[in-house]
């Protein structure tokens, strides 16, 4: 590498990790996530809504009812969400705490309130209050808060503001803040299903220029919900929803150089996914 190149990396490591203090300083606060009883024994399952999780539902329902499950977003207005009964569930996504008179995220809160089993939720720790008014009266949910603060720079500093969850690599979606909670919850193994991010198969521009995006999920999506995304994404370019990707992409990479330091393996397994960044995998026979 070039003296050049050399400067001009350390410039821009110099640059990140600055701007990320300054964020971390302004936005970030000391969260508590307790270790999982179960974590030195059991692997953990992140459930993202891809269409593939269907296959892996149908397949392995028992199993996912007999392992630590997460599940994200949407997944409570699924009639699975019952059967499985995911021991963890965040929401991430702002959407969820701004939109009150969306009539899928009221069902979605209606579906969380009447959780008749033992789950921690984790939401963005500045809308931890509205979530604790919301479900303050179910004794069975448990509201934690994490910080949805991307930090990025030298690799020490990486390490440091992720190990003391601090900040993550840039949470360009739920999957992100999932994969990093688990890690904080102790779990040494954690599965990925159903995160198939291939987005970039159903992207396509129409005629007048809007950007249309046939992103699916592994549920029946709402009509409502369906009109509410695809007016979304109008809203941007394609070189906005491409950069988009490549940051959740490449913060994929920075999880895995993180879990790596930690001894902490992640595996994808799901089927024809388009993350590079982790081994693949099955999920574990039990």
């Amino acid at each position: 590498m070039s003296m050049i190149k050399r400067v001009s990396d350390f410039a821009a490591k110099f640059g990140a990790t600055a701007k990320s203090v300054v964020k971390i300083a302004l936005q970030s606060r000391p969260t508590s996530i307790k270790k999982a009883d179960d974590s030195d024994r059991l692997p953990l399952v992140i459930l993202a809504n891809g269409p593939s999780l269907r296959q892996t539902i149908d397949n392995h329902a028992g199993l996912l009812r007999s392992l630590p499950t997460l599940a994200v977003n949407f997944a409570a207005n699924a009639p699975e969400f019952v059967q499985i009964k995911p021991k963890y569930y965040i929401l991430a996504d702002p959407h969820f705490f701004r939109s009150a008179d969306d009539p899928n995220v009221r069902l979605l809160l209606r579906n969380l309130s009447a959780v008749d089993w033992r789950m921690r939720l984790f939401a963005d720790r500045r809308y931890v209050k509205q979530f604790k008014s919301l479900f303050g009266s179910n004794d069975n949910i448990t509201i934690e808060a994490f910080n949805a603060v991307g930090a990025e720079g030298f690799a020490a500093f990486e390490r440091a503001a992720y190990g003391s969850g601090l900040a993550m690599p840039r949470p360009r979606n739920v999957l992100i803040p999932s994969i990093m909670i688990g890690i904080s919850l102790g779990y040494r193994t954690i599965y990925l299903c159903g995160a198939d991010h291939s987005w970039m198969r159903d992207l396509s521009v129409t005629d007048n220029n809007e950007v249309v995006s046939g992103m699916t999920h592994f549920y029946k999506e709402p009509t409502d919900e369906i009109k509410r995304s695809r007016n979304e994404y109008r809203a941007y370019r394609l070189h906005d929803i491409i950069m988009s990707y490549y940051v959740a992409f490449m913060s994929y990479h920075k999880i895995r150089r993180f879990a790596d330091s930690i001894d902490v393996t992640i595996l994808n397994a799901t089927p024809g996914s388009f993350i590079d960044a982790f081994e693949r995998s099955t999920l574990p026979d039990r």
